[in-house]
C-alpha cells in the first residue's frame, strides 16, 4: 500500500468522524420550530427551490460544454437556506448580500433567470451588464447588493444597508424605513475579522440585520471542524449579547421559521440575529474542483437529506398539493431555464467602447 493511499484512507476516516459530529448536531437542535405554510406558500417555495436547483444544473452543463467561462460555484443542496430566508422577507423592500455562490440568492430575490444566465455568459443583458460574471451578480431593482469573490466582503456592505434603514427611521423620521438586511456567507468566513467586527457593531447599534451562516461543512477543502476552536458558530453570538440560533439547513420550513423569528426581532428594533444553517453542497467547491477530499459515505449521508425531495414528500403527504402539480411546475421551470439560455446566447456582448462604463459615477449635465 502506497503512502498516498494511506493518507487518502486516513482522510476518509477523518471525514466520517466530522460528518458524524455534524449529523449529531442536527439531532440535538433544541429550538427548531418549523414555519406553518398554506398551499400557496408551499407551491411558491417548491418552485423557488426547484428553479435554483435546475438553474445550477444547467450552468454545469453549459460550463462543461465550453459555453461558460471563469469561476463558477454552484449551490446544489443548499436551496432550503436561500428560499427559506429570502422567501420569508419582503421582495423589493428588504435587502440581500451574497457571496461568490450567488446565483440562487439572486433568483430567490426575484432577479429573472434570463438576466442571471446572461450575466454568466458575460452579456449586456445580464443583471450586472455583463461586467460581473458568476461571482458578482447585482440588481438594485431587486435589492441584491452583490455577490463577492472574497469571503467576508459582503458583510460590511450588508451592515451599511442595515445602518441606512435605522438612520432613515431615527434621523429622518421615516417610519416606513423598516427594511431588514440578510447577509449570507459560509462557515469559513466566520474565522476572519470582518465577521466579528460587524457582529459587534450590529449589536451595539441594534441594527436590523440577519447574519446567515451557510455552514456546508467545507471551506473549499478545509473541513469546518478542523478550522475553528468553536465549531458551533451560532454560539459566538453570545459574546456580543446577540441572539444566536442554529437550524437544520436542509429543512426549508425549519429555516423559514427561524428566519421569521429573526425578521420579527429586527423589524421591532430588537437588533440582529446570527443564524447558523447546517447544510451541505452536493457539488465540489467550484466546477473546477474534482471533489476528491470528501468521502463517498459523507456525500451519501447528505444526499439522503436532499431539501427538495424532502419538501416535495412533505407537501404531498400533507395533502397541500399533488404529485402531478409539482411535475407540471418542474416542466415549466425546465422551459424557463432553456429560454434563459437561448436568450443569453442570442444577446449582445458589451460594447468594447464602453469598457470603463460603470467604473466611475457618470457626470450629470
Amino acid at each position: 500500500m502506497t503512502q498516498s493511499t494511506n493518507v487518502t484512507n486516513q482522510q476518509a476516516k477523518n471525514n466520517l468522524n466530522l460528518e458524524g459530529a455534524h449529523a449529531e448536531r442536527l439531532k440535538n437542535i433544541s429550538e427548531q420550530k418549523p414555519a406553518p405554510i398554506d398551499r400557496e406558500t408551499g407551491l411558491r417555495l417548491f418552485k423557488d427551490m426547484t428553479l435554483g436547483r435546475r438553474f445550477e444544473d444547467k450552468c454545469a452543463e453549459m460550463y462543461y460544454r465550453g459555453k461558460m467561462f471563469g469561476f463558477v460555484h454552484l449551490y446544489n443542496g443548499q436551496e432550503a437556506v436561500s428560499s427559506g430566508v429570502i422567501g420569508a422577507m419582503k421582495q423589493k423592500h428588504d435587502w440581500f448580500c451574497s457571496t461568490y455562490r450567488d446565483h440562487v440568492h439572486a433568483l430567490s430575490a426575484g432577479v429573472p433567470a434570463k438576466e442571471v444566465m446572461s450575466e454568466l455568459f458575460g452579456k449586456e443583458t445580464g443583471c450586472s451588464k455583463g461586467r460581473g460574471g458568476s461571482m458578482h451578480l447585482f440588481s438594485k431593482e431587486h435589492h441584491l447588493l452583490g455577490g463577492y469573490a472574497f469571503i467576508g466582503e459582503g458583510i460590511p456592505v450588508a451592515l451599511g444597508s442595515a445602518f441606512t434603514s435605522r438612520y432613515k427611521k431615527e434621523v429622518f423620521n421615516d417610519n416606513s424605513s423598516d427594511a431588514v438586511t440578510a447577509a449570507f456567507f459560509g462557515d469559513g468566513t466566520c474565522n476572519i475579522g470582518q465577521f466579528y467586527e460587524c457582529l459587534n457593531m450590529a449589536q451595539l447599534w441594534k441594527l436590523p440585520i440577519i447574519f446567515v451562516v451557510e455552514n456546508n461543512k467545507w471551506a473549499i477543502g478545509m473541513a469546518h471542524d478542523r478550522a475553528t476552536s468553536e465549531p458551533e458558530i451560532w454560539r459566538k453570538a453570545s459574546a456580543f449579547g446577540m441572539k444566536g440560533e442554529e437550524v437544520d439547513g436542509m429543512d426549508i420550513l425549519a429555516v423559514r421559521g427561524a428566519a421569521q423569528r429573526a425578521i420579527e426581532r429586527a423589524r421591532s428594533g430588537q437588533g440582529p440575529t446570527l443564524l447558523e444553517c447546517l447544510t451541505y453542497r452536493f457539488r465540489g467547491h467550484s466546477l473546477a474542483d474534482p471533489d476528491e477530499l470528501r468521502s463517498s459515505e459523507e456525500k451519501e449521508f447528505w444526499a439522503k437529506r436532499d431539501p427538495i425531495k424532502s419538501f416535495k414528500t412533505n407537501l404531498c403527504e400533507t395533502g397541500l398539493v399533488t404529485t402531478d402539480e409539482l411535475l407540471t411546475i418542474e416542466k415549466e421551470i425546465d422551459q424557463e431555464i432553456q429560454d434563459s439560455v437561448e436568450f443569453a446566447l442570442g444577446a449582445a456582448d458589451p460594447d468594447p467602447s464602453e469598457l470603463t462604463k460603470y467604473i466611475w459615477a457618470e457626470q450629470k449635465e
